[in-house]
C-alpha cells in the first residue's frame, strides 16, 4: 500500500511526516527548508510510493484562514502540477504546534532540544497525519 505524507507548511521550513506502508502509523519524516520542499518530495516519491499528500490548513481560533494560507495555495498549485497522480487533502491544523510542544515536554525532551523549531514542525506534521488517519478510518 502506498504511503501518505503530511506537510506542515511554513514560510521558512516545513515539517513532514509519513505513514508506514500499511497506513497505520504516522511518524516524523524530516524538516526541510521550504525553498527545497518540491525537490525533496520529488526525490522521496522516486524512492517511495506515495498516494496522498495531507496539507495542514492553518486557521485562527474562530475558523478564519491564517495569512500563510495564500502561500500554501500557491504551493498546492505547484504540487498539483508536479505530482498530478497524488491526491491532496487538507486538514485543520489548529493547535498542532502547541500539542507538539506539550508532547515534547511529556516525552522528557530536554529544554534545549525543545527550542529546535524543526523538531516541533516534524511532530506537528505527525499530529496532522494522525488526525487524517483517524478521520479516514471513521
Amino acid at each position: 500500500m502506498p504511503q501518505i505524507i503530511a506537510i506542515d507548511y511554513g514560510s521558512k521550513r516545513t515539517g513532514l511526516a509519513t505513514t508506514d506502508d500499511m497506513q497505520i502509523i504516522a511518524s516524523p519524516l524530516d524538516t526541510v527548508a521550504t525553498k527545497d520542499l518540491i525537490s525533496f518530495l520529488k526525490n522521496y516519491t522516486i524512492l517511495n510510493k506515495v498516494e496522498t499528500f495531507v496539507i495542514g490548513e492553518p486557521k485562527r481560533l474562530h475558523g478564519e484562514s491564517s495569512e500563510i494560507e495564500v502561500q500554501i495555495k500557491k504551493f498546492i498549485t505547484k504540487i498539483e502540477d508536479t505530482f498530478p497522480l497524488i491526491t491532496i487533502h487538507r486538514i485543520d491544523e489548529r493547535f498542532t504546534s502547541k500539542i507538539a510542544f506539550n508532547t515534547m515536554i511529556a516525552s522528557g525532551i530536554s529544554k534545549k532540544k525543545r527550542q529546535d523549531k524543526g523538531i516541533i514542525d516534524k511532530i506537528s506534521a505527525t499530529i496532522i497525519l494522525q488526525d487524517f488517519l483517524q478521520t479516514k478510518s471513521s
